[in-house]
């Protein structure tokens, strides 16, 4: 009677086991397009993505390189300090969306241009995401905004 006791919390505890990488390997499956980190320009030109893939590109816009198009298309230059990649983005900015000023944009990379769909700028004068930031530093272009 014990060893079939045994067996059944053996059985219970492996059967346990199981259901538990299962529900962590559907987790990490599920996620795995929602841990998004972007790719500064640099990155971008040196290892050039395929045209379907769809990635999140960071860095600060180039002065001088916001042209408005026809309609709502718009282009400008993003830059890391290093590299620097076209951008195209039909829409309407976000307000606070200026030249020398940190951007993240969602889209891919087709013909040395990157295409957006979605771009984020930042919030305030003094914010930049945290990303764009260490990306830049790792750069050497950081420029802290608070003089510290």
């Amino acid at each position: 009677m014990k060893s079939l006791k045994k067996k059944r919390r053996i059985q219970v505890v492996a059967i346990a086991a199981v259901a538990l990488l299962a529900a962590t390997a559907l987790i990490g499956y599920g996620m795995r397009d929602g841990i998004n980190f972007f790719r500064a320009p640099t990155q971008v030109l040196a290892e050039p993505p395929g045209p379907n893939e769809v990635f999140r590109i960071g860095g600060l816009v180039e002065d001088g390189s916001l042209k408005r198009g026809e309609g709502e298309v718009i282009s400008f230059n993003v830059t890391d300090g290093n590299g620097i990649v076209p951008v195209t983005y039909r829409g309407v900015l976000p307000d606070l969306f200026e030249e020398n000023q940190g951007m993240v944009g969602t889209g891919s990379y087709r013909d040395g241009v990157f295409e957006a769909s979605e771009i984020l700028a930042k919030h305030d004068e003094s914010y930049m995401p945290k990303e764009v930031v260490d990306a830049l530093k790792a750069q050497g272009v950081y420029k802290d905004p608070n003089g510290s």
